[in-house]
């Protein structure tokens, strides 16, 4: 049975920390869910009802354009190793880039990483524990360079232009905050 709970705990903070690999879900009022798997150095807890995390250029940009129409946010976590569990946390979201006057307490929980392009500020409203006992077991064995590395590659000019190019509209056309 599902176990809910008003905040993160110390034991879903302890949780979090362990994993390698998060899941974050979001939908316009009309068009596509999203759903994107998340690596890296990447998540923070704030404190017992706010996280962040740290989002680097990709192929879209669509948590920012779903966040602008509806800003729920639903981020999942499974254990893939030890004991089985899933944790989601079910919130709102905003969307914090570098010219936000939040940015520059937000950016100092993170690593700096290359292609860097927002920080997403989550208020959890609640949390639940799931049994997870169908997940299987995968071991964990390293990281993925190779954004990074296209990133570094690009330098800051092309990962603007890649802004520019890639992440100004969502696949259903919606803009992000990237729109002029």
């Amino acid at each position: 049975m599902a176990k809910f709970n008003n905040k993160i705990t110390s034991r879903v903070q302890q949780f979090i920390a362990a994993q390698k690999v998060f899941f974050v879900a979001t939908s316009p009022k009309n068009g596509r869910i999203n759903l994107s798997p998340k690596g890296m150095d990447s998540f923070r807890v704030l404190n017992e009802n706010r996280v962040a995390w740290l989002s680097v250029t990709g192929s879209g940009n669509e948590t920012s354009a779903h966040l602008l129409d509806d800003n729920r946010i639903t981020i999942m976590f499974c254990a893939f190793e030890g004991a089985p569990n899933i944790l989601r946390l079910y919130g709102t979201a905003k969307e914090v880039l570098p010219n936000d006057a939040e940015w520059d307490d937000l950016i100092t929980q993170f690593p700096k990483l290359s292609g860097t392009r927002q920080i997403f500020d989550v208020t959890v409203e609640s949390t639940q524990n799931s049994c997870g006992m169908s997940i299987p077991f995968y071991e964990y064995k390293e990281e993925r360079n190779e954004l990074l590395s296209w990133a570094e590659e690009k330098g800051d000019t092309g990962i603007e232009q890649y802004w520019e190019d890639k992440n100004k509209i969502s696949i259903d056309g919606l803009n992000t905050k990237f729109k002029d």
